[in-house]
C-alpha cells in the first residue's frame, strides 16, 4: 500500500519534468528554427539570436554521438550481464 501513498507525488515530479521539458523544446525550437524566419530586430537579445548559428547545428550534430553512446551502453549491459 505504500506506493498507493507515493502516487501522487510521482504524478506531480512526472508532470513537472514534461512541463520543465516542454518548455526547454519549444525554446530550442524558437532559437533554431523560428528566431530565423523573423525579420531583424532591434532588441539586443533577439538580434543576437537570430545572428548565432550554433544552436542550430548543436542539437542534431549531436544525434549520431547519442546512437553511439546508447549503443555502448546497451552493449556493456549486455556483456556484464553474460559474462
Amino acid at each position: 500500500m505504500r506506493w498507493l501513498a507515493s502516487f501522487d507525488e510521482r504524478k506531480l515530479w512526472g508532470c513537472l519534468f514534461l512541463s520543465i521539458g516542454s518548455v526547454f523544446f519549444v525554446g530550442y525550437f524558437f532559437v533554431a528554427v523560428i528566431s530565423k524566419l523573423l525579420p531583424p530586430s532591434h532588441v539586443p537579445l533577439i538580434s543576437a539570436v537570430q545572428n548565432d548559428w550554433y544552436y542550430c547545428f548543436l542539437v542534431p550534430l549531436s544525434l549520431p554521438i547519442i546512437v553511439v553512446a546508447v549503443y555502448f551502453h546497451w552493449l556493456s549491459m549486455k556483456l556484464f550481464k553474460h559474462a
